[in-house]
């Protein structure tokens, strides 16, 4: 059967109608059946966006009504995927890199048919591979969620371990054994989730097992809740992969299910259990399905962030107690101004998402303005205080062409984030809609894309800020933090800069950026005879890069800089996450001699849990320590203690966000060994503190 090429719906920015005639000809006589529409106007090519999907969109460079720059930026505002070329009666090559950098696919002098004809057939399979890949992402994300919905919904309680570590398990499993949060029981041995009598067993099974995989290999058990409830239960095995690395898949079944108990976890599983809105996870599940739909059907909808205004300094008035009154106030409101039609949920502490799936992000905006106004003028009564508030908004489109539920989601949070700098809004209060030409073309977006653009134009910038000793040993010590500079020179920080949400291999070539830099710096303040030491963070994605410490050694080398000089720091909440990966960093580490350290240390349920399995030199403290601290006894003493098991393990303590002379003096009470914040200096870009006046 002979091969047909399907129609091409083709748009013609041409003031002449004979000229248009004479495109759509050529395309015919090239054997590409084309069905065209000639546009004029600003409103006719909005219209006929709004009304179709379109194949390519050809534009002569002649003074006309609507010129071809802005037909291009309507494009990229609607955040389009229709191939743009240029027809120049000149081969200006200003011209065409003008017109390349705003988004068009090319230019082509008007005269060369010929090479047009081929232009557009390579445009044309460009748009047909990429609209595969779309699918084939749509499909496979669809795939990985119902594998995901079938293991959070399944009855029994599985899990996967590596190593004798949990990876992951479903819910039913962390019901089954009575903890709270995945974080916490992929810090727990399976060895520590069996009676003693039981261990032994175990570690014959799973040796049998690993030996001779037998799928569906069972052996009776006796196992340990985190109350220390024992139930007696058959336990079978699987050989299986997570995330692409082989292991074990375990089933354990109790003698006796819980149905009610299941029932009534299926029902809260969506739910936020403060406000009674969705949650976030179903939020981005819906998120997720309404960008599949909008690539199979191609309609518009709409997303929301939004963002409470100065949310923590309002926590730290009212009280956590207070805040939840807030937010719940605050849900209440914004179900009572939102339509059935609207899926509404909670996102974060101080977040709020709208989801539309036929709603036009003007339309989302108008709603949202309303929102921002009722807010506003709403007085909120919380412990027999008037509170007002303001939220940002930021509204995302939801197209054919929109990226994956959490870049999409990144992208609505980023417009949130840009009401503050529109003028009069420097405190928030307003709506900003997502314009991909403005954040992507833009310097200062944080798109992989961007964010990539500034490290090939060395716009990054490495700042410092002081680690002070309190018990009077002689360190230099910094911690570095990253600024990147946009297009107006204005310096952002990682959280102005980097997404939510972030491509895995941009984090870890900011990593290794910072990395890079560091070393140069520290090794050429070495070399005038200064024992300074530097604190570099690492991100997730860099902690799952197998690749990085071989790396990180080269680059030691390279500088002739000795390990001990760096301390590697991860985040508690990575740390948990990729436990496994982080005890294998901290191992490869001391063979560098380099340090690691533990930062935001002791928001978790059991925060000691992760130090039983990772070797680190320093802890962190989560800064919230330091805003409790201060009138609060038993936070004093509740720090002093955990200060006091972590310096009987050899381990040293840091206290962050000092931010006046008052806490210093019940820091030093309680036993730290290091202070930081914007008291003491705030970051900046040299390593010049006087070390020798504390």
């Amino acid at each position: 059967m002979q091969n047909k090429n399907p129609t091409v719906h083709l748009l013609i920015l041409d003031p002449s109608q004979n000229d248009a005639e004479a495109l759509v000809s050529l395309l015919r006589n090239s054997g590409r059946a084309t069905r065209a529409h000639r546009i004029t106007s600003e409103e006719a090519l909005e219209e006929a966006i709004d009304t179709r999907s379109w194949d390519l969109m050809l534009a002569r460079d002649v003074a006309q009504e609507l010129s071809p720059e802005d037909a291009l930026a309507i494009i990229r505002r609607l955040d389009k995927d229709i191939p743009f070329i240029l027809l120049s009666d000149n081969d200006s090559r200003e011209r065409a890199v003008q017109f390349m950098r705003a988004g068009a696919q090319d230019l082509v002098h008007a005269d060369h048919t010929d090479l047009l004809v081929l232009t557009v057939k390579r445009e044309l399979a460009a748009l047909e591979a990429r609209r595969k890949q779309r699918t084939l992402e749509a499909q496979l994300r669809e795939a990985d969620q119902r594998c995901q919905l079938l293991l959070e919904s399944s009855k029994d309680a599985i899990a996967y371990i590596d190593d004798g570590m949990h990876i992951y398990a479903n819910q039913s499993y962390l019901d089954f054994l009575g903890y709270d949060d995945i974080v916490d029981l992929m810090s727990v041995p399976v060895l520590d989730t069996l009676c003693p009598e039981s261990q032994t067993a175990y570690r014959n099974f799973i040796r049998a097992f690993i030996d001779k995989p037998e799928d569906g290999a069972r052996f009776a058990c006796v196992a340990k809740r985190s109350d220390n409830q024992q139930i007696n239960v058959i336990m079978s095995a699987s050989a299986a992969t997570y995330d692409g690395e082989p292991c074990i898949q375990v089933i354990i079944q109790p003698e006796q299910n819980d149905a009610e108990l299941e029932e009534k976890l299926r029902q809260i599983s969506s739910q936020d259990l403060l406000t009674g809105l969705y949650n976030r996870q179903h939020m981005m599940d819906e998120l997720g399905a309404a960008i599949l739909q909008s690539g199979e059907t191609h309609e518009t909808g709409a997303l929301a962030y939004i963002a409470l205004d100065n949310f923590i300094p309002l926590k730290s008035k009212i009280g956590i107690a207070g805040s939840d009154l807030l937010i719940g106030d605050l849900a209440t409101l914004f179900k009572d101004l939102t339509g059935d039609d609207v899926l509404l949920a909670r996102l974060g502490d101080d977040a709020f998402g709208l989801l539309a799936q036929r709603m036009s992000e003007s339309a989302m905006a108008e709603h949202c303005q309303m929102l921002c106004q009722k807010v506003e003028d709403h007085l909120f009564q919380i412990n027999e205080r008037t509170i007002q508030v303001t939220v940002s908004i930021g509204v995302a489109a939801i197209t054919e062409n929109a990226p994956k539920a959490s870049e999409l989601m990144a992208r609505a949070h980023l417009a949130s984030a840009e009401v503050r700098k529109l003028e009069g809004h420097e405190h928030g209060n307003g709506v900003v809609t997502y314009n991909p030409a403005d954040f992507e073309t833009a310097a200062d977006g944080h798109t992989a894309e961007a964010i990539q653009r500034a490290l090939d134009d060395d716009r990054f910038r490495l700042y410092f800020q002081p680690v002070i000793n309190l018990r009077g040993e002689d360190d230099e010590l910094y911690e570095v933090s990253v600024r990147m500079l946009n297009a107006n020179n204005v310096e952002l920080t990682p959280d102005d800069f980097l997404p939510p949400t972030r491509a895995s291999d941009i984090a870890i070539k900011i990593d290794r950026w910072v990395l890079l830099q560091a070393i140069r710096q520290l090794a050429a303040l070495r070399a005038k005879g200064k024992e300074t030491r530097l604190f570099v963070t690492l991100t997730a994605e860099t902690l799952q890069d197998r690749t990085f410490s071989q790396w990180l050694s080269v680059a030691l080398k390279a500088a002739r800089l000795p390990g001990e000089a760096l301390v590697l720091q991860v985040h508690e909440g990575d740390a948990s996450t990729y436990l496994k990966q982080t005890k294998e960093l901290g191992a490869s580490l001391q063979e560098l001699h380099c340090k690691l350290a533990i930062s935001q240390f002791g928001g978790a349920l059991n925060p000691f849990n992760i130090l039983r399995h990772v070797d680190v030199d320093y802890v962190k403290f989560d800064g919230s320590f330091t805003e409790e601290i201060q009138g609060n006894e038993e936070t004093r003493d509740h720090l002093k203690e955990m200060i006091q098991s972590l310096q009987n393990t050899g381990k040293l303590t840091i206290i962050p966000q000092v931010e006046n002379a008052s806490v210093l003096a019940t820091l030093w009470q309680v036993g730290a060994n290091y202070v930081q914040g914007y008291y003491l200096q705030a970051p900046g870009p040299e390593m010049n503190y006087d070390f020798s006046a504390q």
